[in-house]
């Protein structure tokens, strides 16, 4: 089993290392932008691109051009994106530059990675068993339940019992990696 767990260790670092890459050439193209959503505009986004991977897997066809591995890719990044939001609080301007951007980005990595690697040790692999269909849909479930937090917090109320939204982000950034995985797989 630990050759098991060695690979997947491996895959999440290269899938990770391909959207840290494109992370960067971002953030050269349009700064940290980002820096200005505030959590429900971030949520939508993730909302926004786990529907179009659930539209591609049921349509089987894109008029766009770009299939849904890519859109996982932006999952990954949006959800470590929400971790920084979550540390640092959103602004009305961008204010980190590039470098700091991406020393925030590794350290999320760092603990998406960390937790995947506890996670799959208790579950055994079991990733590997699901079909891609079910990461999109655990996704979506996980997005549904940050729109359920934040709208209690508009409230003023507070969880009783479940994991806040960061431990959602990570089940989302995971279920990512690991739908992009299956996928480079596949092609």
């Amino acid at each position: 089993m630990a050759n098991n767990e060695a690979k997947t260790n491996a895959q999440f670092e290269q899938t990770i290392g391909e959207c840290r890459a494109l992370f960067e050439k971002k953030l050269h193209d349009y700064g940290a932008s980002w820096r200005i959503l505030r959590p429900e505009s971030l949520t939508d986004q993730l909302f926004i691109k786990a529907k179009r991977i659930r539209s591609l897997e049921i349509k089987k066809e894109s008029l766009v051009g770009e299939g849904i591995r890519p859109e996982f890719i932006a999952l990954i990044n949006y959800g470590i994106v929400g971790l920084i939001q979550l540390e640092r609080g959103f602004s009305d301007t961008v204010d980190i530059t590039n470098d700091e951007a991406m020393v925030l980005y590794d350290q999320h990595a760092q603990e998406a990675l960390e937790l995947m690697k506890r996670k799959n040790h208790d579950y055994d692999e079991a990733w590997r068993s699901m079909r891609v269909s079910s990461y999109t849909d655990f996704i979506l479930t996980k997005i549904e339940r940050i729109k359920e937090i934040e709208n209690l917090e508009v409230r003023g109320e507070r969880l009783e019992v479940s994991e806040d939204i960061d431990a959602n982000y990570m089940d989302i950034i995971n279920y990512a990696v690991f739908g992009a995985i299956k996928l480079r797989g596949e092609e």
